[in-house]
């Protein structure tokens, strides 16, 4: 039977659920940070990202609104990232925007759920229910820890393709330069909301298996991307990777 861990153990347990699953793996993934992707397949990648992060700052809205307000360091982090996101400087989806018509196509194919594939729908959906449904630490653990922690390492093994290889400005790339620095900030914040007030067996067994669905829905996102946009013109086995 499960015991409940202390801090060092609980840190290590939620990195251990995410290890692995990275979405790094992703053969879109791959394809990007070798440089083998075209202008329209990244345009084709910032029209499904839109639909997934755009609403990221309505998921912490939500969790907001369930969190118990003796959870004074919980709710303030959540309100400070909900305001990164939308009001600190340029909004975050314009930033987005800005880099998706460097790559070829409009605000208005950007903005169009229509242009989103089922999967994306289906990783959006997801947040939105973990966030409206779950226990708040349980939600903080998966969109924060499982999902918004992994994404410095997964930008910085990106953009200085998009610099070196597709010669993209820094303005252009200005969104990957923002979230390598914010969610590195933010992830740790969300292991520690997670480390202080997941304080029973259950929780902690929650967020553990919260944290490893997230991490898996992201990457299923990530590799859905190159099958729906990328395979017929680049196999797998360009890319050194097993059919």
């Amino acid at each position: 039977m499960a015991q409940l861990m202390n801090r060092d153990e609980f840190r290590t347990a939620l990195e251990e659920a995410i290890k692995g699953k990275s979405a790094n793996k992703a053969p879109f993934s791959v394809a990007w940070a070798s440089g083998k992707l075209s202008r329209n397949h990244l345009a084709r990648w910032a029209e499904n990202h839109y639909h997934y992060v755009g609403p990221f700052a309505d998921y912490l809205a939500y969790i907001y609104a369930n969190t118990p307000e003796s959870h004074t360091e919980a709710k303030d982090f959540l309100l400070q990232n909900m305001y990164e996101e939308e009001l600190g400087g340029d909004r975050h989806t314009d930033l987005l925007i800005r880099f998706a018509e460097a790559c070829g196509t409009t605000r208005e194919r950007v903005e169009n759920p229509d242009n989103m594939s089922p999967t994306t729908r289906g990783l959006q959906s997801w947040c939105y229910a973990v966030a409206m449904r779950e226990h708040p630490v349980v939600a903080v653990a998966a969109l924060v820890v499982g999902l918004e922690s992994q994404v410095p390492s997964i930008y910085r093994r990106q953009t200085p393709t998009l610099r070196e290889k597709y010669g993209f400005t820094d303005e252009e790339v200005e969104f990957f330069d923002l979230h390598i620095v914010s969610d590195e900030i933010h992830g740790e914040r969300g292991y520690q909301i997670v480390l202080e007030h997941a304080d029973t067996v259950e929780l902690q067994q929650r967020c553990l298996k919260i944290c490893e669905i997230g991490a898996q829905m992201r990457l299923l996102y990530t590799t859905a991307l190159y099958y729906d946009y990328v395979a017929d013109e680049l196999p797998l086995t360009e890319l050194d990777m097993a059919a």
